[in-house]
């Protein structure tokens, strides 16, 4: 099962660095990245297997959005087809 992360806010250092060691922790593995600068804002999107992550998608987003606040980053995570499905009305 994989899921797509999303990270957005303003520029600082260590945003790659904190939500990459998050998703490792909880035992996700980032299958691709993407990140960009764009004047003083950051944006990224991953693409993360969580087969092998034994909690609820739900609870694994609800813990990206709490440290999306803690980093001041708005962050999203949504599996995989439902952000397909999301981009493709």
């Amino acid at each position: 099962m994989r899921a797509v992360v999303t990270v957005t806010g303003k520029d600082k250092k260590g945003i790659i660095a904190k939500v990459s060691a998050f998703l490792s922790e909880r035992g996700a593995n980032i299958e691709d990245i993407s990140q960009t600068i764009l004047g003083e804002y950051f944006a990224m999107i991953m693409i993360v297997d969580i087969s092998t992550i034994n909690k609820e998608l739900s609870l694994l987003a609800s813990e990206c959005k709490e440290l999306g606040k803690q980093i001041g980053m708005s962050i999203y995570m949504q599996h995989e087809d439902v952000f397909n499905a999301m981009h493709n009305v």
